[in-house]
């Protein structure tokens, strides 16, 4: 599939031909570098990986800049690889936002928002003391009863409970592409992107 690295800007809204108002997002979508070229013969599949975002020397070590040099360019903070690119494209290409077109359909992975370790009830939707079930009468968020006492004598895996909330890989799908601000790299999608400002996402076509 192909598609680009990009850094998610942050959310406006804009107006249709008929006067609706649509939340949108504005991602900086490239550009990219071919950065290597994976054959079916080297490496046993085919694939191409991109790079996105100079790097400074101070933060790179030797063998990034040596892989980088081959591409011709300076070492990347973000390299990610797409299969089934549509197009060949040789070592040192530079892809730009105008690989995709307006109206079309792409789907956006990026890492959500981290939210820390939080409770059932935040994490799980629960519903606290006024559903209260399993004796929680008098502790207002608790999870209640988590397992049986002698059999089978432990917590099953998987059971919803407290822990580290968000940061997780989120892809969100069908997210159609209202705008191409092709001069700047810019790329408006209807909709949210998981992640906050500054991140890097994936847009696949």
């Amino acid at each position: 599939m192909s598609g680009l690295i990009g850094r998610k800007i942050g959310m406006t809204s804009i107006f249709d031909e008929n006067g609706k108002n649509i939340p949108c997002t504005v991602i900086q979508a490239g550009p990219c570098v071919v950065t290597q070229v994976r054959t079916i013969e080297v490496d046993g599949y085919e694939a191409l990986q991109l790079g996105f975002d100079d790097k400074t020397d101070k933060h790179s070590i030797k063998a990034e800049e040596g892989h980088f040099k081959k591409a011709g360019t300076d070492v990347k903070k973000k390299v990610v690889e797409f299969k089934y690119f549509e197009e060949k494209h040789n070592l040192g290409d530079v892809l730009n936002v105008d690989l995709f077109t307006e109206g079309e359909f792409v789907d956006v992975q990026g890492v959500s928002k981290g939210k820390g370790f939080q409770g059932v009830v935040k994490r799980h939707g629960f519903g606290g003391v006024g559903q209260a079930t399993h004796g929680q009468h008098n502790r207002l968020r608790a999870p209640g009863s988590v397992g049986a006492s002698s059999y089978p004598s432990r917590v099953f895996k998987g059971m919803r409970m407290a822990g580290r909330m968000g940061t997780d890989n989120v892809t969100v799908q069908n997210l159609r592409v209202l705008k191409v601000v092709a001069d700047k790299n810019l790329l408006v999608v209807k909709g949210c992107v998981p992640g906050h400002k500054n991140s890097y996402v994936i847009i696949q076509k």
